[in-house]
Formats: C-alpha cells, sequence, structure tokens
C-alpha cells in the first residue's frame, strides 16, 4: 500500500468545463463592527465554512508582508469577505476563529494560520487543512483547490493571477476580487463535503 495517488494535471484540468461559484450577490463585504455583528447572527448556526485569507503581496527582497488584510469565510449560499482595518470587525473575526467547535475548511493553511497568530493574536481553532485530509487518502503531493475541484467535480476551478497578486490592503476591492475571495472559501466548503466529512 506504498503506491502513491496521482493529482490531476494542469492539462487535464485545462480541458475541464469551469466550477459554478457563488455570484457576486452572494458575497458580502464586511468592513465595520456592525457589519461583522450581523455576519456573527448569520453564521451562528453553522458547523463547517470554508475558509481562506488574502495578503497582499510583496516584491522587494526585503519586504515583509503585513498580512493578511481579508478573511474569507462561506457557506453553501453566502460568502463573507471580512476586511481587518475595523478593530470591531476584527474583534467579531475572532470570535469565529477562536471556536473549537466551528470547523475552518481550507487548503494550503500553514502559512494563513501564521499569519493570522500573528497579526489578530488569536487562538486559532477548529482548522481543518484539506491537503492534509487528501495525502492521508494517498494522494502524493498537495491537492490544492483547483486539483481538488477537478478531482471531486470534474470541474476546472477559475484563478485569476491578476486577482491573485492584486492589492487586498485596498479599502474598495473590486468584483473581480471580491468573486475570487468568496470562491477561494466557497469551493473549499464544496470539496470538504464532497469528502464525506463530517460536519
Amino acid at each position: 500500500m506504498n503506491e502513491r495517488l496521482a493529482t490531476p494535471d494542469k492539462e487535464a484540468i485545462a480541458l475541464l468545463e469551469p466550477f459554478a461559484g457563488l455570484a457576486l450577490n452572494q458575497v458580502q463585504l464586511v468592513a465595520t463592527a456592525s457589519h461583522a455583528q450581523q455576519a456573527l447572527q448569520d453564521l451562528a448556526g453553522a458547523k463547517v465554512l470554508g475558509f481562506d485569507t488574502e495578503s497582499k503581496p510583496t516584491f522587494a527582497r526585503n519586504e515583509t508582508s503585513d498580512g493578511p488584510h481579508i478573511v474569507q469565510l462561506s457557506t453553501l449560499d453566502q460568502a463573507y469577505i471580512f476586511q481587518l482595518n475595523d478593530a470591531g470587525c476584527r474583534a467579531a473575526l475572532a470570535q469565529l476563529l477562536e471556536s473549537p467547535t466551528l470547523i475552518k475548511a481550507g487548503f494550503g493553511l500553514g502559512d494563513d494560520r501564521r499569519r493570522i497568530i500573528s497579526k489578530l493574536g488569536v487562538d486559532l481553532q477548529g482548522v481543518l487543512d484539506l491537503n492534509a485530509v487528501f495525502h492521508e487518502r494517498g494522494y502524493r503531493k498537495d491537492m490544492g483547490v483547483r486539483g481538488a475541484v477537478a478531482l471531486m467535480f470534474n470541474r476546472r476551478f477559475l484563478k485569476s493571477r491578476k486577482a491573485t497578486t492584486s492589492n487586498w490592503a485596498n479599502l474598495h476591492l473590486s468584483p473581480a476580487q471580491l468573486s475570487y475571495a468568496a470562491n477561494d472559501a466557497y469551493a473549499a466548503l464544496r470539496v470538504y463535503q464532497a469528502l464525506g466529512l463530517n460536519g
């Protein structure tokens, strides 16, 4: 039982039909304490959320990131993009991030975890890296959201390099940024469910 399973390659994924994510009207930008309190109420009954973060990229050799600049949490029908400028917004988000009973599922979360702890000083609980689940099931390298969506749904997850490397610290996020960020978290939740995990 030493044989490891292969992950889908880029060429095969490119031939697939696109993955249908959340529409913009299913994405809420959470930037103030009052918005954050409403989001907490909306998410009060959730047991599992899709989870990701975005940070403004650094390009200079010695430049260090002060991210994350946003944190994304998603249900099956609504994504919440938390901007981290407002103290009340950060405090509300911390309640979700510190809850051990609320599972936050995503991909490649090691760096996200370190940055969140460093920036927000929260005791991050209930985080599940889906790459680890695929590894336990015999896949030989990190799956990532693209590979997982291809494997589980036979669909191509669209990732825009322009959005990936955009300024996530900007107070006014573009529709493309909101859509990209929301669907990273949403796709993780869909994969979590497709894996048949509890929650």
